[in-house]
């Protein structure tokens, strides 16, 4: 996989300056349409099961991210479980936000401003290459599982539902 320029994301910056294989992917999809997830596939002619979405948490009050397919939910126990908690939630939009520095609909699981525990999603490792938000609404960026891993810290577990 080529490496090709970004534009001018954390995310993308993080990649390029740890040498990660990655293509970035643009796509015309609002976030505020239903099924977005499934939308944003489509239009990259993607199967859905290789495209995750990134969700910011709270387990026993501590943020925690999320990466999920585009194709079900989150297992907020089986987060709160892979973290050693006992609650999760899903964190406001606004904290969200302001702990990623990225904008709803364009949260990256990469390149955040402050450094989250991460978990993704095992069924991730089912696949030679993932997408992920690149770090703003309308670009995905596809990188291997294992990078997505290292570069996040994240660990794996089986966290989705559907």
């Amino acid at each position: 996989m080529a490496v090709m320029a970004g534009r001018g994301t954390p995310a993308i910056a993080l990649l390029a300056q740890r040498k990660v294989d990655h293509r970035t992917h643009p796509y015309d999809v609002s976030p505020d349409e239903p099924n977005y997830g499934a939308l944003v596939a489509a239009a990259l002619a993607v199967t859905p099961h290789r495209v995750f979405k990134t969700l910011v948490t709270e387990v026993d009050g501590a943020l925690t991210v999320a990466v999920v397919p585009v194709t079900g939910g989150l297992d907020l126990k089986a987060l709160a479980a892979a973290v050693g908690g006992k609650r999760a939630t899903l964190a406001d939009r606004v904290v969200a936000e302001r702990a990623t520095g990225y904008v709803r609909g364009g949260i990256s699981p990469l390149g955040q401003r402050r450094r989250l525990p991460t978990v993704l999603d095992v069924s991730a490792l089912d696949h030679p290459t993932v997408y992920v938000s690149a770090g703003r609404r309308g670009l995905q960026v596809e990188l291997a599982p294992t990078d997505l891993v290292t570069l996040t810290e994240a660990r794996t577990a089986a966290v989705a539902t559907g």
